[in-house]
């Protein structure tokens, strides 16, 4: 793997590390950097994450290094082996099922509650945010997945900030994360024909409409579509979920 710049700003690292050292904000810029590659798929699946390797590739510490692992294991992106060191966490149909399941539980219900209690300061927001992703996938580019990916999160986003819950917000943002492994791959299937702006659009216009039983059924269709998709392909043959177990 090609040595690849830092895609955090710096602004943004201590923004979030604001008492912290160059050291600290180091440990978060590779934090970053590990995790985009692990959900973008370049680094595989079960592949095994060796120290010396990632240096070079990182061009940072051992030290760094560990922690920024010792994160991603907490996001449950990494696996530690005890004395034997780190692997990428492997992806399967039945852990997609899995947090798919959780997402739609905790998502639909959030989306009522937002529905419920959000004001006109609300709808401004979500509906900024739609607008913003709209321009973006009519039509989706592969160039533009990166941009599509943080609008997209941004919409999920303020669908639900009509009622905050901190909690929730941490919960969907894992399960975010680790979905967004599994789209990488649904996106790339040969001939699929979702169209997922419509999907959008028809959980936006719910959401306006006050409506808030049918949104949460778009909403719930709208998460499961991946899954369906990938598990469809899986079946007839099209995909084989990548996998790397180096010894």
């Amino acid at each position: 793997m090609a040595k690849r710049s830092f895609i955090q700003s710096q602004a943004a690292a201590d923004a979030e590390f604001p008492h912290d050292n160059g050291s600290r904000t180091l440990t978060e810029q590779t934090y970053t950097e590990l995790r985009t590659d692990i959900i973008e798929g370049r680094l595989l699946p079960g592949s095994k994450l060796r120290i010396e390797h990632l240096r070079q590739t990182y061009a940072v510490g051992a030290g760094t290094l560990r922690e920024a692992l010792t994160r991603l294991v907490s996001d449950a992106l990494v696996t530690a082996e005890g004395q034997r060191g780190f692997r990428v966490s492997p992806i399967a149909m039945d852990d997609l099922e899995d947090l798919t399941r959780l997402r739609v539980h905790i998502e639909t219900n959030a989306l009522r509650e937002s529905i419920r209690f959000g004001g006109d300061v609300w709808r401004a927001q979500l509906a900024a945010a739609y607008e913003e992703l709209s321009s973006l996938e009519q039509p989706l580019s592969i160039e533009n997945r990166r941009r599509w990916e943080s609008l997209n999160l941004r919409f999920h986003e303020a669908l639900l900030s009509g009622k905050q819950s901190p909690w929730a917000q941490k919960v969907l943002g894992l399960l975010a994360r680790h979905g967004e492994r599994y789209r990488c791959y649904a996106m790339d299937l040969p001939g699929a024909t979702r169209d997922v702006h419509t999907e959008h659009r028809e959980i936006f216009e719910m959401a306006m409409s006050g409506q808030e039983a049918r949104a949460a059924l778009a909403l719930e269709a709208h998460i499961w579509a991946t899954p369906h998709e990938l598990l469809k392909a899986l079946r007839e043959g099209r995909i084989a979920l990548p996998v790397a177990y180096v010894a």
